[in-house]
């Protein structure tokens, strides 16, 4: 009895590691989806319409429910995702408290390293808009690069009208 002992350690641990194997995996080490540079990618780069609906949707669908919800924006932590090369850890999507619809995400890299990135590897060139240390970057039509702290955030945010106001209805006199 002795001498099997050992075998049927080496078996369960086999069993217990084709088991372990054939879970899914939690939310958070899920892969990234493949759609992911052709969908966000080109949003940030404001190459399609701007729905924050849709990317909330995409977000919530592939990466879980928003791990906060701050300045306007739903917050989404995008764990080993990358864009043109950098890795992006957190992807928000405007609400509708704004007069802007938008749709944002935060890099790994600075300003100029994300800007060369994309220059590289799509051909979009940013221009500085302003003189200040910490210069606010613009792509045509209207993708931005700005600081954010040691990294970089890259946006397209579209002016969203909001609904006219109706006059008060007329009021006749009774008759």
């Amino acid at each position: 009895m002795r001498g099997r002992l050992p075998g049927l350690r080496r078996g369960a641990l086999s069993l217990l590691l084709a088991y372990a194997a054939a879970m899914p995996a939690p939310a958070s080490a899920q892969n990234v989806p493949t759609t992911f540079g052709a969908i966000i990618g080109n949003g940030l780069l404001c190459r399609d319409q701007t729905a924050n609906r849709y990317y909330y949707d995409y977000l919530v669908r592939h990466f879980g429910q928003p791990y906060k919800h701050e300045g306007g924006a739903f917050w989404f932590r995008t764990d080993g995702a990358t864009l043109w090369g950098r890795e992006i850890p957190e992807v928000m999507v405007s609400d509708d408290t704004s007069t802007y619809v938008f749709v944002g995400a935060v890099a790994e890299a600075t300003p100029e390293e994300l800007q060369q990135a994309i220059i590289t590897q799509v051909g979009v060139h940013y221009v500085r808009i302003d003189t200040s240390a910490y210069p606010v970057r613009e792509a045509k039509p209207a993708s931005r690069i700005v600081y954010f702290d040691t990294r970089s955030k890259i946006y397209c945010a579209k002016y969203k009208p909001l609904p006219p106001v109706q006059p008060p209805p007329v009021q006749r006199p009774p008759k």
